[in-house]
């Protein structure tokens, strides 16, 4: 549930291939609130040595290889964990282009979306909630790539039951949803930015 346009730094940053801007590095009060924000998606297990990088190429802490944290966008998703399959994901996906997922490969977003945040349920692109586009703010969640497409018809894409879903169901961007935590209040078309 990331923008293509905030990702291009972060890319560069990560070994991925996508085009960024010059930018500054970030002072220390702005470093430390983007590491806070970045480590509230991931799990307890990889907070203490997880790598978390900024959208703007900036590698804030080294880690392992394995997972990247990822702070809060302004307006948009919410603070991500990303697996190396990920990475890829997100590439293609800025890049609207096809992606094949070569092994079950895992996101984490235990902070859940902010609250000017989501994404549609059935449009990869879209950035902003309509009546046709099934806008979803999701709380505290996992993120599932799978390259068994039978899984993913038999979980189907219907989010309103709490349960694992589907979004982005029939595109090469397809992922599971598992929540783990509340929902936030849903975001209407009204009040959209």
């Amino acid at each position: 549930m990331i923008r293509p346009v905030l990702l291009a730094g972060a890319a560069v940053s990560l070994g991925l291939a996508l085009p960024a801007t010059a930018q500054s590095p970030p002072s220390a009060a702005d470093r430390a609130a983007m590491i806070e924000s970045a480590l509230s998606a991931a799990p307890a297990t990889l907070r203490g040595t997880v790598r978390v990088a900024d959208f703007d190429g900036n590698v804030l802490r080294e880690g392992p290889p394995g997972f990247t944290c990822l702070p809060a966008p302004p307006g948009i998703a919410g603070p991500m964990c990303v697996d190396e399959v990920w990475m890829g994901w997100i590439q293609a996906w800025s890049k609207r282009e096809p992606f094949t997922v070569p092994r079950v490969a895992f996101a984490y977003m235990m902070a859940g979306d902010s609250a000017t945040g989501g994404a549609s349920n059935i449009d990869p692109h879209a950035t902003t909630p309509s009546a046709a586009n099934d806008w979803m703010v999701e709380g505290p969640h996992i993120m599932i790539l799978t390259p068994d497409a039978a899984s993913l018809q038999a979980i189907g894409a219907a989010h309103h039951h709490g349960g694992p879903y589907v979004m982005w169901a029939g595109t090469p961007y397809a992922h599971i949803m598992v929540p783990v935590g509340p929902r936030p209040e849903q975001r209407s078309v009204a009040t959209a930015r």
